[in-house]
């Protein structure tokens, strides 16, 4: 049976700090005609910006998918386009007030919430869908990762995740049936290693980072004194440097949450691709810029059966 494209019903705005630049932002997410797909429009800046949400306008892959118009960018967008596209909605108009998108809690949560609360509509056009006959895959030989499509009636994804950690060993998640993203995926959240936070910190990022919204994983003991540093950054209360484990407030949702996470990252990054996907995504060690990469493949594939 062919489907229709939908839209929300009415908008719906969400507010909070920005994981990366620390800023007090609000997203607006609005209605938009049919056809339309994701746009993004940075309402801090004259003239108003639009950056089309589509894999070929992704810049940069560093701890999150940054979307560009020339020079103006919008990054963190993932977890919120993942919320509007496993809820099979196909256009909006996305304003924010920053260059990110809040990163609220860590998850695509809030996001879910707002969408089911506001509701959605069928548009007055059919839905278009990409599908393959064959298996697509991308590789990393140089980090093991890889993203294969295989044929199938339904959406599917299936994520291994490996980091070479005690404290987090190998993981998996599955999502069966794109309805389940809401119940089963949406509350995972972000994480980081302590290892990771300095650099990050050097690189100018998760300036907006705290144990509200990451979970964050301690596993390579470090002296006290660069562990008071640490926290003293992220403005987190100390945290004993002999205790190892999780740091966060709030307990795992799911002893796999880090795995369904990166299932969740994959749903927001394959929504640049411009349409649904039906088929089997298999996922060996992912992160954005492999996800980009099969986006942007699988995009040039849309296009090519458009044309």
């Amino acid at each position: 049976m062919k489907q229709r494209q939908r839209t929300l019903k009415s908008s719906f705005s969400l507010s909070g700090k920005g994981l990366h630049t620390g800023l007090d932002l609000t997203i607006t997410i609005h209605p938009a005609p049919a056809g339309y797909g994701y746009k993004i429009r940075r309402v801090d800046l004259e003239g108003q910006p639009v950056i089309d949400a589509l894999a070929e306008n992704v810049k940069e892959t560093t701890r999150g998918t940054v979307l560009f118009n020339g020079d103006v960018r919008c990054s963190t967008v993932e977890h919120g386009l993942a919320s509007l596209y496993a809820n099979g909605i196909d256009n909006v108009l996305i304003d924010v007030n920053g260059p990110e998108f809040p990163i609220l809690d860590g998850s695509a949560a809030p996001y879910v919430e707002k969408i089911l609360k506001t509701g959605t509509i069928e548009q007055d056009a059919e839905k278009i869908w990409l599908e393959v006959s064959e298996p697509i895959m991308v590789v990393d030989e140089k980090t093991g990762s890889r993203i294969a499509l295989m044929p199938g009636d339904e959406p599917a994804i299936s994520v291994t995740i490996d980091f070479n950690s005690h404290m987090m060993p190998m993981q998996n998640a599955t999502l069966n049936n794109m309805r389940l993203f809401n119940s089963k995926i949406a509350a995972a959240r972000t994480f980081v290693f302590v290892r990771e936070i300095e650099p990050l910190l050097n690189l100018g990022l998760i300036k907006g980072g705290d144990l509200d919204n990451a979970i964050v994983i301690y596993e390579r003991q470090t002296t006290q004194e660069r562990m008071d540093k640490l926290c003293e950054l992220c403005g987190v209360e100390h945290h004993d440097a002999n205790e190892l484990g999780y740091m966060q407030h709030k307990p795992l949702v799911w002893d796999n949450e880090p795995a369904r996470h990166k299932l969740l990252d994959i749903i927001g990054d394959l929504s640049l691709v411009g349409a649904p996907i039906r088929g089997h995504i298999i996922a060996t060690k992912p992160g954005h810029t492999i996800n980009n990469i099969f986006a942007r493949k699988l995009r040039d594939l849309l296009k090519s059966k458009l044309n």
